[in-house]
């Protein structure tokens, strides 16, 4: 019985195989999807069809990629071993498949779908916005290994393939048209036309020029190689993310042997695979799926959201709103502060958009509404003005009356109880957090503040809303710095504490990136604001068991905040910041990321000990979307128990020793210690 892939043959002698997989949002190459495509692929070549087109049954995507549940589940290095040599065996009987294959291509097509459809013999991808295709298999510590390295560097040359699979960056249908991994791009109307006459036709498959194929060749191989290396060190290092790495080599190696790649492929894969760093990320991106689920009781739909505040927060939230298809309304005291944001969300249309007419079509929705004209037709309703508790009151209390009764009232305030913030409302339960980060375009979670009193479909409601828009969902409670800020504010001040001891900034930005943190805590300050940082600070002084360090608030006096205003810990310049060399020995950054890193994985333990949130899945997905915690690390709570907590828990007391009460274990680290 077929259950995933469904068999039709038209009136041309075309066979079109659809690919859908009941009860599910997304086609999954599972061992049994894949094994019931290699039994239609026999049966289509006893068939002799004219030619064969594959397609999928979902309106979202071609295939999301392989199984990562499944990966998550393997063993060992010969269990991944056996299951890349049978996909291997599967690709290699449709790509000899004696009559043309198209790959019909509509929503995402990632990771293993991409390397199905390079197996065929032509691709057509929609133009539709949600088509996407690439090689995320970077971000979850592996290469492709599904044949892959092989048929890419075949098809588009050696350069413009590595750089796909070692970006892990994803392609519209026009990039990938223009670099020439489909054959063409078209509106979703006209794909299965354009199929019929590729068969009909069969043009002569595209092959690289000879400029494309001599990077590839072996004299040169090497000096690429190291190209390649240095390019990625730029971005992420050997010893925390080998996969990267481990792709040069093999492609440095094998490169142009088709035996060899797959080989070498069917060997280095499964020991990435079965390493920690892609075990920490795919539990990571499990966690992602787990978030995204916490919507899929939803139905809330909305069309036009109110954003009050035309500063960088409201102007981006706004912004991305917009994009993901909502009309919006931009409310702020000034047309002055409304011109910026439009400004802004323009240059975010035309990098995200790279069409006029979308662009247009995005400008068209953003509406900047001086009045607040758009307030009592919004379905959402976000207030993004300054963190002050009365100011955010008493623009409650004014609104209220004003908005559709069924309207979703959100605050993005970043530590102040909804308690407080709801006081002097008439139904004080509407109000809910919606708490993004900064930037809104980068940074994927957003925190969703609810009390014991916060009706169960409104947090629901909020999920969904967020999920919408693109956005993974955390529940948090409202305590003073919900998660997030309650675990990054600790990290951030015991670094400012460190340059006023005097250690330079440069040494402990490269402290916390040594232990993998993408950006160091100090440029992070900068980049966030001192005046944000000095207020989030003041909230959380006596939870934190600390005082506000004093050269922070002397640099927020002097209106030196950092980034915005070009100076602040650091001097900024073209938005980078000017740094010395730092030649400080590696145990001392050591014991500076120590007291960096342990303030905030001990914070994790009190938020969890307080129910901050529901679990350590939680936190460590909530500190790593939200903070950039180091991913391979899987989180500081995971990271906690994979070390040990007793290891943890002394170097935290002997930390107290030497400088005080700010490093008192947390009790919560008694469940930790029993575990152990």
């Amino acid at each position: 019985m077929n259950k995933h892939f469904h068999l039709q043959q038209d009136e041309y002698g075309i066979a079109w195989l659809t690919f859908d997989s009941p009860g599910k949002a997304a086609n999954v190459l599972t061992g049994e999807a894949l094994e019931e495509f290699d039994t239609q692929l026999v049966t289509i070549a006893q068939s002799h069809p004219k030619g064969l087109v594959i397609q999928s049954g979902k309106k979202n995507g071609f295939i999301a990629g392989a199984d990562v549940k499944a990966f998550a589940r393997i063993g060992s290095p010969q269990e991944a071993q056996a299951l890349i040599l049978r996909v291997h065996d599967i690709f290699r009987r449709l790509e000899a498949l004696s009559f043309p294959t198209v790959a019909l291509i509509h929503g995402f097509c990632l990771g293993g779908g991409l390397e199905l459809a390079l197996a065929c013999r032509y691709r057509i991808a929609s133009t539709d916005p949600t088509t996407r295709l690439g090689f995320p298999e970077v971000r979850l510590g592996i290469f492709p290994g599904f044949g892959g390295t092989w048929r890419s560097t075949r098809l588009l040359g050696h350069t413009q393939a590595m750089a796909l699979m070692l970006s892990g960056r994803n392609l519209v249908a026009k990039q990938a048209k223009s670099m020439g991994l489909v054959d063409h791009a078209l509106p979703q109307r006209q794909l299965k036309n354009a199929a019929r006459h590729l068969i009909r036709e069969q043009p002569p498959g595209r092959k690289p020029s000879f400029r494309q194929r001599l990077p590839g060749s072996t004299p040169l191989r090497p000096i690429m190689a190291n190209i390649f290396r240095r390019q990625v060190r730029k971005q992420a290092g050997k010893e925390h993310y080998p996969a990267p790495y481990a792709l040069i080599d093999h492609w440095r190696k094998h490169a142009n042997h088709a035996a060899d790649m797959y080989a070498s492929e069917a060997r280095r894969v499964p020991e990435l695979l079965t390493g920690k760093t892609a075990r920490n990320l795919i539990r990571l991106f499990l966690l992602q799926d787990d978030l995204k689920n916490l919507a899929a009781d939803s139905d809330f739909r909305a069309h036009h959201v109110h954003v009050i505040g035309g500063g960088v927060m409201g102007g981006d939230i706004a912004a991305w709103c917009v994009l993901r298809g909502m009309r919006v309304t931009l409310q702020d005291r000034g047309p002055e502060q409304l011109g910026r944001a439009v400004r802004r969300a323009r240059q975010l249309f035309q990098r995200k958009l790279r069409d006029r007419y979308r662009i247009q079509e995005a400008m068209d929705r953003f509406i900047p509404d001086h009045q607040g004209n758009g307030l009592g037709k919004a379905d959402v309703v976000i207030e993004a003005i300054f963190e002050d508790p009365a100011a955010k009151q008493a623009l409650f209390k004014d609104i209220e009356p004003h908005m559709k009764k069924d309207a979703i009232l959100a605050s993005n305030t970043s530590s102040i109880p909804l308690q407080q913030l709801g006081a002097g409302l008439v139904d004080p339960k509407r109000i809910i957090g919606l708490h993004f980060f900064n930037p809104v375009a980068r940074m994927p979670l957003v925190e969703i503040v609810t009390t014991h009193e916060t009706p169960p479909d409104l947090a629901r409601d909020a999920n969904g809303f967020v999920r919408r828009i693109g956005k993974l969902p955390l529940p948090v409670r409202s305590e003073p710095g919900f998660l997030v800020n309650r675990v990054l504010m600790p990290y951030l001040m015991e670094a400012v504490i460190l340059l006023d001891e005097g250690v330079p900034a440069t040494d402990i930005d490269r402290a916390a990136r040594n232990f993998g943190m993408p950006m160091g805590p100090v440029e992070l300050a900068d980049t966030v604001g001192l005046d944000i940082c000095l207020s989030v600070a003041e909230k959380l002084s006596t939870l934190l068991h600390g005082k506000v360090p004093g050269n922070l608030q002397a640099l927020v006096e002097q209106e030196q905040l950092g980034r915005k205003t070009g100076r602040g810990f650091y001097e900024w310049s073209k938005g980078k910041p000017r740094r010395e060399k730092s030649t400080t020995e590696p145990d001392v950054l050591e014991h500076y990321s120590d007291r960096m890193i342990l303030r905030l994985i001990n914070e994790s333990v009190a938020c969890l000990h307080e129910g901050i949130v529901a679990d350590a899945d939680k936190v460590d997905a909530g500190v790593v979307f939200g903070t950039g915690f180091a991913p391979f690390r899987g989180g500081p709570l995971h990271y906690v128990r994979e070390q040990g907590p007793d290891r943890f828990f002394s170097k935290l007391q002997k930390l107290e020793y030497t400088y005080g009460e700010r490093f008192a274990p947390d009790s919560g680290w008694e469940e930790f210690l029993k575990e152990s």
